[in-house]
């Protein structure tokens, strides 16, 4: 049986037609499954982050609260939903007109060609809405047993550290291998030797087995508690209390649960960007040139514009991944790129630069397998660009007490949103040592890029890492220049100067 025959044939001709669309285009993708909801139930799925089962939490009532309400006073309205899964499922909303359902599906496939080919979501689970579902029946159960508030309260204090992963630990090798750690140990392992003696044949007098082994031992004591633990800093402070925090068997569930889904939600915000302008662009390519109706060019026109419209104050990263693709294919069809380009002072020729080398497209579709937002941003976003775009920063002007413009400097507009991408803008916080001053304590490390931490955030942090680790946890970082250590045992805050 075709599982696409749910659709209304109306629906399902339309979806048809646009697929074939996509792949004369080139778009390589899942299986997609379509699914007609009504607000209501779209809502619901929506506050479950697109999958229609997760554990139960009262954030998703909340989110589901919020959705309702924008709706229903008409402030905003879900179009489409695609979640990462092989095959893809998709919602479109029962009560939008056919060029809506078009828009959503062309937009759709942009998405899960996305999906299926950027390098960032290769280590995702392709089988998620099987795991969400499963992760929903375990913590059931654990709340049928222990009771829902016991639960919920370690889910809260869990879910304010689900960002304290390492969001490039499955791209890169952060661990030796086991065997080659164990035989590094080994080659670098002291040997004890006993007392020397210029006759050999008296050696195992003077140094018998048992004073060998029991010097060996001594060593070896010594050795491990030198040793750094862990040898070096971990990024991923999820990972690390899993492995060496005194949890009990259904709070190391529970925290694996919440650390597995954040590392499958994590590359949707790693190439926000560059994933809504692809879906973007080619819903603007499929409508325009092969599926509207003639009839349907207003409705689009203004849905469309409503899609790319620019608020202020917000960055939209469905304006901002259009744009810079076209951008990209339009430089790589003109042959502005390369050395020779790049030599050239004169702005007037480098605007009127066209070799007619066509390779736009080519180009695009490199680009979508290989990059993330930050790499797309640094690569691409250029000084045509960025004046284009009327591309500033801004910020608060104490003495004027308003918003203002603050640069339009090419350089410090790009430096801005390089860092406003890279790990989300949120700190880069690392555990130094499980072992801290030999007492058993937590040290972490701020790695400060300069801006302060929020100081209420970092103390609720401490106390719901403390709450894990069950020993004082201590924090390094630096407020207004000056080196800080902030530590909560359990009961209080206290704070102290302190440099690395």
């Amino acid at each position: 049986m075709d599982k696409h025959t749910q659709l209304p044939a109306r629906l399902y001709d339309i979806r048809k037609r646009v697929e074939g669309f996509a792949r004369e285009y080139g778009l390589d993708f899942f299986d997609t499954i379509f699914e007609v909801l009504g607000f209501d139930e779209i809502n619901m799925v929506a506050a479950y982050g697109g999958f229609p089962n997760r554990y139960p939490h009262w954030r998703f009532g909340m989110e589901y609260e919020r959705l309702s309400k924008g709706y229903e006073y008409g402030l905003s309205k879900i179009y489409e939903m695609v979640i990462n899964n092989d095959p893809s499922y998709a919602y479109l909303l029962e009560s939008n007109m056919d060029v809506d359902q078009k828009l959503v599906m062309a937009h759709v496939f942009g998405h899960v060609d996305f999906f299926k080919n950027n390098f960032m979501f290769r280590h995702t689970n392709r089988k998620m809405m099987d795991a969400m579902a499963n992760h929903a029946t375990r913590v059931r159960r654990y709340q049928d047993k222990l009771g829902v508030e016991m639960v919920e309260d370690f889910i809260d204090r869990t879910l304010s550290l689900e960002n304290l992963i390492d969001y490039q630990s499955p791209y890169v090798k952060r661990r030796p291998d086991r065997a080659a750690a164990d035989a590094e140990a080994e080659d670098a392992r002291q040997v004890a030797k006993g007392f020397e003696t210029e006759r050999e044949y008296m050696r195992t007098y003077i140094n018998p087995p048992a004073f060998l082994e029991a010097q060996q031992r001594r060593l070896d004591e010594e050795a491990a508690r030198k040793k750094k633990f862990p040898e070096r800093p971990e990024r991923d402070v999820l990972l690390f209390l899993l492995e060496n925090a005194p949890l009990e068997r259904w709070e190391h569930d529970v925290l694996s649960i919440i650390r597995e889904e954040a590392y499958y939600f994590a590359p949707q915000g790693q190439t926000k960007i560059m994933n809504e302008g692809w879906a973007t662009y080619w819903h603007s390519k499929i409508m325009t040139e092969k599926a509207l109706d003639a009839s349907e060019i207003i409705d689009y026109a203004d849905h469309h514009s409503g899609t790319l419209a620019t608020h202020p104050g917000q960055l939209n990263p469905y304006k901002l991944g259009v744009e810079l693709w076209r951008d990209v294919e339009d430089r790589w069809n003109k042959g502005r790129f390369g050395k020779e380009y790049d030599d050239c002072d004169s702005f007037e020729e480098r605007r009127r630069w066209d070799k007619k080398l066509g390779l736009g497209r080519q180009k695009i579709f490199e680009v979508r397998k290989h990059c993330n937002d930050v790499t797309f941003i640094d690569e691409f976003l250029s000084l045509e660009f960025c004046l284009d775009q009327k591309l500033f920063t801004f910020g608060y002007n104490e003495k004027h007490q308003r918003w203002e413009i603050m640069e339009r400097e090419f350089k410090k507009v790009k430096e801005k949103l390089l860092h406003m991408l890279t790990n989300f803008g949120q700190p880069l916080i690392a555990v130094e040592d499980g072992n801290f001053e030999n007492r058993g304590e937590l040290y972490l490390v701020h790695k400060h890029d300069g801006v302060d931490l929020k100081l209420d955030y970092a103390r609720d942090t401490l106390r719901n890492v403390q709450s894990l680790w069950r020993r004082p946890v201590n924090l390094h970082s630096k407020v207004e220049g000056r080196g800080m250590l902030f530590r909560y045992d359990g009961k209080e805050h206290t704070d102290r100067r302190a440099e690395l």
